[in-house]
């Protein structure tokens, strides 16, 4: 049974829904996942309504100024604002986010063994063939021919 309202008593709208929290860095690479995917320099309203869920203006500008600071978005004047197009990939912003935790933490040895240990088979290929072509930059120059080691 529902309560009679007394007259002139003010209806309070129900909450909406929460919003979910993004989590640590995720606004960054929406944001520069959007600049990848742009035609060309874009403007900051056109990256919010990209991104969506009510982002304010003034927060994808912080957001595009963080990018600029760490190196992954470049901006050129037009008009009176920016327009703004990626200078690196969101896995360049992955590797960044890895460095600035590694560099955080007192027992470098013991953290990237832990991150070695816990990789798959496939990822633990891969990171020592990226690693073996960082010692030997002639190791990417592969020719196809499997007797080839490289050497003339």
């Amino acid at each position: 049974m529902e309560h009679p309202r007394a007259p002139g008593a003010l209806t309070v709208p129900s909450s909406p829904t929460p919003r979910r929290r993004r989590g640590r860095g995720e606004l960054e690479a929406q944001v520069l996942a959007a600049l990848c995917a742009a035609p060309g320099p874009v403007g900051a309203a056109w990256v919010r309504d990209r991104i969506g869920g009510g982002l304010a203006y003034t927060t994808v500008i912080t957001t595009l100024t963080r990018l600029l600071a760490k190196g992954a978005v470049g901006r050129e004047k037009a008009g009176r604002s920016f327009a703004w197009s990626p200078a690196a990939d969101g896995s360049w912003l992955a590797a960044l986010r890895m460095r600035r935790v590694l560099d955080g933490e007192s027992d470098r040895e013991a953290v990237l063994a832990s991150f070695v240990t816990a990789l798959s088979p496939d990822d633990e290929r891969l990171l020592r063939g990226l690693l073996h072509e960082a010692e030997d930059p002639r190791a990417t120059q592969d020719t196809g021919d499997p007797e080839d080691t490289g050497d003339t």
